[in-house]
């Protein structure tokens, strides 16, 4: 076999190759099937060859599937800034700036607060706040925004010290305190943060609704953003939300903010907005944000060769069409609420299961090697990956997550499948994955 040239994640790590996609299925070039349990990456939303979709692609492509940005504009792009607008349903209008990933849509965030508030005359006002156990993505910019240690600490000297208060896991929470007797102490040490820096230095608070990749889908308890919004007026400064893995219908709601009834100032956006069929991903300012731009130099210093690129951004529409005649955000909500019963029911035959929680088609499973103490498994035992692979060789795919007190030494999961998924599929994908657990729990209980 001739050696493969193509970097992949881990150098050692065994790969299938895809073939081919169909509704919630993919095949290797075996013909093996998998139940795509994890939409990839948080991101194919739809499923694999929707007519639909495709057919969009070609029809865009016919016409036009690329033009510069800073030469021309394009229906498909102006389209979707307002649809994107529409969805956002707030008082106030929101621009879009179209990137091609999650991590350009954050790191533009993050050069959009900055600029307002340059902008304004107030250039002391170039720190971003962001939450420990947090993962805002991958470019140098992004990752000093990211609370995630391990994919921190090969760049540390290159990054910003941003991440300053700890996460909403009330499952460990970091005070030792139990909610509702904590009066949200997560949500109001974002004050303090913001006093020992120095409120003429700050510029944003950023945090994703859900945790995803950091935490393993953690969910914070009513109240916590309505809070945390309140600080952020109070204190002037701008609340950015990471809604690259939440966006788009994900959690049962359009946004994942909507759960607690709050509007960011700079939403980022990705994964779900074109469901995987292409690379966009954006960055939304609400008008208060992009009038100090156009009263002033207006420009946004960002921009990458492909964005807003014409063929991505009409495949990004047909998603959105698709998801809305299809009323596809109401059927994740109540296909995510029989699928995280029927989770929720192995916990009591599989004592390796700590936690589960989550929203929609968004599920974190965190495992523990005590119920009790919720003390980790030994790093050693490489949990996750046992997990991801036993899955993986019965036909499930999963994706991994890190968990634990400080978002090292714990092992989670996400389960988040296609919108499109049905009652038939989603008691497969809990057989597969029941089988899964019964596996490894054997294998743990040989090796005790």
């Amino acid at each position: 076999m001739t050696r493969s040239l193509l970097i992949k994640p881990n150098m050692d790590d065994f790969y299938p190759k895809a073939v081919r996609g169909s509704g919630i299925y993919l095949f290797d070039d075996s013909g093996k099937q998998y139940l795509d349990g994890s939409s990839g990456a948080v991101t194919a939303s739809l499923g694999h060859t929707v007519p639909e979709i495709i057919e969009a692609m070609h029809e865009q492509s016919k016409k036009l599937s690329f033009v510069y940005r800073s030469q021309f504009t394009s229906d498909p792009a102006e389209k979707l800034a307002e649809k994107l607008n529409q969805l956002v349903n707030a008082e106030t209008d929101y621009w879009s700036f179209f990137v091609n990933s999650g991590s350009e849509a954050t790191e533009t965030a993050l050069k959009i607060a900055i600029q307002y508030w340059q902008e304004r005359g107030q250039d002391k006002k170039n720190k971003i706040l962001s939450r420990w156990i947090s993962y805002h993505g991958i470019t140098i910019g992004a990752l000093s925004m990211s609370g995630h240690v391990k994919r921190r600490e090969r760049f540390v000297p290159l990054l910003e010290n941003y991440p300053s208060i700890s996460a909403p896991y009330c499952y460990r929470c970091p005070f030792n305190l139990e909610y509702p007797d904590c009066q949200l102490f997560c949500a109001s040490e974002l004050e303090t943060a913001i006093q020992r820096v120095g409120v003429d230095h700050v510029a944003a608070f950023i945090a994703e609704p859900m945790i995803g990749a950091a935490g393993g889908v953690i969910v914070p308890p009513k109240g916590y953003y309505e809070q945390i919004k309140e600080i952020c007026d109070r204190y002037d400064i701008l609340f950015i939300a990471d809604e690259v893995m939440t966006g788009i219908g994900r959690t049962g709601k359009m946004f994942g903010l909507d759960h607690w009834n709050v509007k960011a100032d700079i939403i980022a956006l990705g994964k779900g907005m074109s469901a995987g069929y292409s690379p966009i991903a954006a960055a939304l300012a609400n008008e208060k944000v992009m009038m100090s731009i156009v009263d002033g130099s207006k420009s946004i210093m960002s921009g990458h060769t492909y964005s807003a690129n014409p063929q991505s951004a009409a495949v990004a529409l047909a998603v959105i069409d698709y998801i809305e005649k299809n009323q596809l955000v109401d059927r994740v909500k109540e296909s995510g609420t029989v699928l995280f019963q029927k989770l929720a029911n192995l916990k009591n035959n599989y004592p390796i299961i700590g936690n589960i929680r989550g929203k929609g088609l968004m599920i974190g499973i965190e495992f523990v090697a005590d119920l009790k103490t919720k003390i980790p498994f030994n790093k050693a035992k490489t949990l996750t990956k046992l997990i991801v692979e036993t899955a993986r060789n019965k036909g499930l795919l999963l994706y991994p997550a890190s968990a634990g007190k400080d978002g090292i030494d714990g092992d989670a999961i996400i389960i988040s499948p296609p919108f499109t998924i049905t009652k038939e599929e989603i008691d497969l994908l809990v057989t597969l994955f029941e089988e899964t657990l019964r596996d490894v729990q054997a294998r743990l209980e040989e090796n005790i």
